[in-house]
């Protein structure tokens, strides 16, 4: 049995005023924790003489509890590694006893007068399918990029650059608004590569771009609040906005991006609408110019908020780089929203947001509530990062390696599923969409996949209306070339089986 070391133990209450003798309520104490699971089978328990002196009691009634639970299996020792927790419980133990007055466990409880009252928001935020396409690290995973091209040495040099001898300013608090040499470093970025307007000042690290979305909801929207959103749209957007308490307008999608003239006439009095214009999320497709100014000019108009979303603006096949919309603006309406998560690593949990000057303060303040600040050590070592010119050479790789995987993706499914899967959206992104025929539930369909191992994200998840076709979303970031054959040839078999 493998042994865990030693852990600090949840109180122990003795009471020395008792009936019970403290040897008794020592054993009743341990019993209960191990069968509860608060004590963990091969966990080391304190010796006898540190357990007394942590409990100010003699070390005899410590010891007789020991000798009681060694004797009922609860304990044993280990040469060289003092008592532990045993690795296995008697079948007649297996629920612990209960105490004086107690009639019921909680679950029992909760069975008999049901669940407790939670908020409205909470409410709506779990009325969510079970998805299980997203336990699924790898073929078509949505959002995750190719680990396995990532330079992890150079990372690993420069983490350890920071990390070996720490200044006390990278240990202690940090600035609610980030590092700055990364967002002065950020600033020079989002200049050159997205033509947006800020200087460092306006720029505020977050721990990803779901954070950056959450801030922006709780500093713009009021409960009751209107917000448009796209339709399909992205459901982790609509989960911070309703988070807020913001009643959602969904505004329809086509070759141009958002419907905006169909936005204005639904939500006049919208107090911000949320767009992906450089890549829409999840159809692909990019909002033309004539409506972006259509959106500038209704923001203008109503004293209304333009939260835009560039999360993977970096990777563009088929044309060059589209500019911002924040980069248009002119009356300092618009918050841009970017993560890091897509072009290095979910787990580095860093992202961003532009701020317009006025709205610092609130912005600085939410931070403060929610999480006071991002991890110090990383945005140090990320700052060098795109300083020494790696993030620049880095992204330029992964626009080949996404553009190649895209190709032999769209290979794939037309070579195996023929018009069973009609790709749309531009070559752009990590991802694409592709529609099901007419009728196709696309939650069985990636149910389905997802027993046969493979992520395919419904597209009928981005949608808050009933819509007229069902898709899949399918990753190509993660996903390399014998993963895409051999994912699409699964998937196939899953549609076909369904079909049966």
């Amino acid at each position: 049995m493998k042994r865990v070391p030693a852990t600090f133990l949840p109180p122990i209450t003795i009471d020395s005023r008792a009936k019970i003798p403290i040897h008794r309520q020592l054993y009743e104490w341990f019993r209960r924790a191990i069968v509860i699971g608060q004590m963990r089978p091969g966990q080391r328990v304190l010796s006898t003489r540190s357990l007394a002196a942590e409990l100010k009691i003699s070390r005899i009634p410590v010891l007789n509890a020991y000798e009681q639970l060694l004797a009922e299996g609860y304990f044993e020792t280990f040469v060289g590694a003092g008592t532990c927790v045993a690795g296995s419980i008697p079948d007649d133990m297996a629920r612990p006893t209960l105490g004086k007055g107690q009639k019921t466990f909680p679950e029992e409880i909760i069975r008999k007068v049901g669940l407790r009252r939670i908020s409205r928001r909470a409410v709506a935020l779990t009325h969510l399918p079970t998805q299980s396409w997203l336990n699924i690290v790898g073929a078509f995973r949505v959002s995750l990029p190719a680990l396995d091209h990532f330079p992890l040495g150079v990372w690993s040099k420069l983490v350890a650059r920071h990390s070996r001898k720490p200044a006390q300013g990278i240990m202690g608090y940090g600035d609610a608004m980030g590092y700055l040499p990364l967002r002065e470093a950020i600033g020079e970025y989002l200049g050159a590569a997205r033509a947006v307007r800020c200087d460092p000042s306006q720029i505020m690290v977050t721990t990803g771009s779901q954070q950056g979305l959450q801030l922006t909801a709780q500093v713009l929207v009021d409960p009751e609040d209107r917000v448009g959103i796209e339709e399909p749209g992205y459901p982790s957007a609509r989960q911070a906005f309703l988070a807020a308490g913001a009643q959602l307008i969904p505004v329809p999608v086509d070759q141009e991006g958002m419907n905006v003239s169909e936005f204005i006439r639904h939500g006049p009095e919208a107090r911000a609408v949320y767009i992906t214009p450089s890549h829409q999320y999840p159809l692909g497709m990019t909002m033309s110019a004539t409506r972006r100014m259509l959106l500038l000019n209704w923001a203008v108009r109503n004293g209304a908020w333009i939260i835009e979303d560039d999360y993977d603006s970096e990777y563009r096949f088929g044309s060059r780089p589209i500019a911002s919309l924040q980069g248009l603006d002119t009356d300092a309406r618009v918050i841009y929203v970017g993560t890091f998560s897509k072009v290095m690593f979910p787990a580095l949990r860093l992202g961003y947001v532009v701020v317009p000057r006025d709205l610092l303060p609130a912005f600085c303040a939410a931070r403060d509530a929610a999480d006071v600040f991002s991890s110090t050590l990383y945005q140090l070592v990320m700052t060098d990062f795109i300083r020494e010119g790696h993030f620049a050479r880095h992204i330029r790789r992964m626009r080949m390696l996404y553009m190649e995987r895209r190709r032999a993706l769209v290979k794939a499914i037309r070579a195996q599923m023929g018009d069973s899967l009609e790709v749309i959206g531009a070559e752009a992104g990590m991802h694409l969409a592709a529609l099901l025929p007419s009728g196709a539930d696309d939650v069985a369909v990636s149910k389905a996949a997802a027993r046969r191992g493979i992520s395919a994200t419904p597209l009928s998840t981005c949608y808050l209306r009933p819509q007229a076709r069902t898709g899949l979303i399918l990753g190509y970031g993660g996903t390399n070339a014998h993963q895409i054959h051999d994912g699409i040839r699964k998937l196939n078999l899953s549609l076909q089986g369904l079909r049966v």
